[in-house]
């Protein structure tokens, strides 16, 4: 069980971040990552992220664990969602 919420939290924490990547990347707007700010790094992250998020989620096997699972799921993406909100990037300076 406890990897069940283990995965999902870390599914949550893909997907919540790869979200604002991939919808950047396919709208045509810049947006900082690691690997720089085109749409087109964006998509890739974005994409790679949620296909990860994926993964770690049938990891959890959701069938088995469901409430488990969503905990996971919902304190997972509760903290990348506040970083996303505050609109810090890595290394910005206040």
């Amino acid at each position: 069980m406890w990897q069940a919420v283990l995965l999902a939290f870390l599914a949550g924490l893909l997907a919540a971040n790869a979200y604002p990547h991939f919808t950047k990347g396919i709208t045509a707007e810049r947006f900082p990552t690691v690997f720089g700010s085109s749409p087109v790094v964006n998509v890739l992250a974005g994409w790679s992220g949620l296909a990860l998020a994926g993964l770690s989620l049938w990891g959890a096997h959701p069938v088995q664990h469901p409430g488990w699972v969503l905990l996971g799921l919902t304190v997972g993406s509760l903290p990348m969602a506040m970083f996303h909100a505050t609109g810090r990037t890595i290394g910005a300076r206040d």
